[in-house]
């Protein structure tokens, strides 16, 4: 599946363009003015985008999708199936094929480049990265995993020399990349699809670490201290770090520090994004800041007024006294921390509770990570599991969403198995109640479920 990438003005065709990743790079692309055609199944609101750039998008496979009189160079992800009619014709008309980390990479190396890497907090690194670089004045391309109202998308073409791009593991591809800077978050198995070992991830990670000219880790990983060799460390309370914090307040509505720069006091901070681990970020991105000279009052100024990205945390809206937040999360590292925020948000409240409503993400992840999914839930008061999301996937493992229902179960008293979207809206609609903080987990399409209850719930008198 690959081939060189032609950045002469030959076009692009995209076979799945409407995907978080796949979008951005057709969005950079466009923008850059190649001419840029894609095919998706279904419409949604960065396809509309693209549209708008002068992309010529088509709405399900097809063969007659490729203009063969000027033949584009074919952009697709592991996602595409080789029985795809599209990435069939051109493999029968031998055109160029190239994952979507191979244009990635070529446009990594078009500017002074800043890829973000590791398990957890990918996204949000690369938003508050890409966030502290837009509003220092530097004027950053950006390509990310999640939509950021700060510049309406996942991505932005612009004219200053940096790209700020999210490098994902997922198929061992962030191995292509060569950056000025890498940020590695944190290394633990996922994507168990791909990855059969952890020692399979830690030689990916190095890799990746061997093709950056800086290399910025966290300390506060055991795995990531122990095996990528760093040029910068920071953590969040290691003082042999060049970046620490101290004095740390983790209240509901906000997180304040007290930053230190090799051993120098630079101030106090102050996140709007809450928890542990959105601290963890915020020194990632401090860190890459002050490596490219921002000055620390424009990171101080910039930094509480960073609400995230889309499905990191998001509010999704209020009805009855309920508060919906819709995550990401779907591997238990993340599920414990972004539990734990909610923890912290709901804590102010007299009557209060945590609902964490999971959706379950690929059966190899499922399967593989059984136990530590069952003791994730300690920071939710009610739990509800769906069926499992398969992403494609057969299910060889033979298992279900609802024996990871009996798993939390054996580790928590309260816990529900409703298998399909409407049982879930169902049970929501008759069982949450005012002062609920429901949290949406998952990265299927659990999502979908609450705009209708929200509805429901409207129609109830609170």
């Amino acid at each position: 599946m690959l081939s060189p990438i032609d950045l002469s003005g030959k076009p692009f065709h995209f076979i799945g363009i409407g995907g978080i990743g796949m979008s951005a790079i057709a969005h950079i692309l466009v923008r850059q003015g190649y001419k840029v055609s894609g095919s998706d199944l279904a419409q949604n609101q960065l396809i509309a985008q693209l549209q708008g750039f002068g992309a010529k998008i088509y709405q399900g496979h097809s063969a007659d999708n490729i203009d063969l009189s000027n033949p584009p160079q074919i952009v697709c992800s592991t996602a595409i199936s080789d029985q795809n009619p599209e990435f069939q014709l051109a493999k029968s008309q031998d055109l160029a094929i190239l994952h979507r980390s191979d244009v990635l990479a070529a446009l990594i190396t078009q500017f002074q480049s800043v890829a973000i890497a590791g398990t957890h907090g990918k996204t949000t690194t690369s938003s508050l990265v890409a966030y502290l670089f837009l509003q220092a004045g530097l004027d950053p391309t950006i390509v990310v995993g999640g939509e950021v109202r700060a510049w309406q998308g996942n991505a932005r073409l612009g004219k200053g020399k940096y790209l700020i791009a999210e490098a994902d593991e997922s198929d061992g591809s962030l191995t292509k990349f060569a950056p000025a800077v890498g940020i590695i978050t944190n290394i633990e198995l996922d994507h168990t699809d791909h990855y059969h070992s952890l020692a399979q991830v830690i030689s990916t990670f190095q890799t990746f670490a061997q093709r950056c000219q800086v290399v910025i880790t966290c300390i506060d990983c055991e795995t990531t201290a122990q095996h990528i060799k760093a040029d910068i460390t920071y953590s969040l309370s290691n003082p042999d770090a060049d970046y620490y914090a101290v004095n740390i307040e983790y209240g509901c509505y906000s997180t304040k520090a007290t930053v230190i720069e090799r051993g120098q006091v630079l101030g106090e901070v102050s996140l709007s994004i809450l928890g542990k681990h959105n601290l963890s970020n915020a020194l990632a991105a401090i860190a890459v800041a002050r490596w490219a000279e921002i000055s620390w009052l424009d990171i101080q100024t910039a930094l509480p007024d960073f609400m995230g990205a889309s499905r990191r945390f998001e509010l999704k809206g209020k009805q009855n006294g309920v508060v919906f937040i819709d995550d990401y999360a779907h591997h238990p590292s993340e599920i414990r921390a972004t539990l734990a925020s909610a923890k912290l948000q709901s804590s102010h409240q007299a009557q209060h509770r945590v609902v964490a409503i999971f959706q379950p993400h690929r059966y190899s992840r499922t399967a593989k990570f059984l136990t530590e999914f069952s003791q994730a839930f300690g920071d939710a008061d009610l739990v509800v599991v769906t069926d499992i999301y398969a992403a494609g996937e057969k299910n060889s493992e033979n298992i279900s969403g609802e024996q990871m229902a009996q798993e939390i179960a054996s580790q928590h008293p309260s816990v529900h198995f409703q298998g399909d979207l409407d049982s879930v809206q169902t049970f929501l609609t008759h069982n949450l109640r005012s002062g609920d903080l429901a949290v949406f987990l998952g990265a299927g399409n659990l999502n979908r479920v609450i705009a209708p209850t929200i509805q429901a719930l409207r129609n109830i008198s609170p």
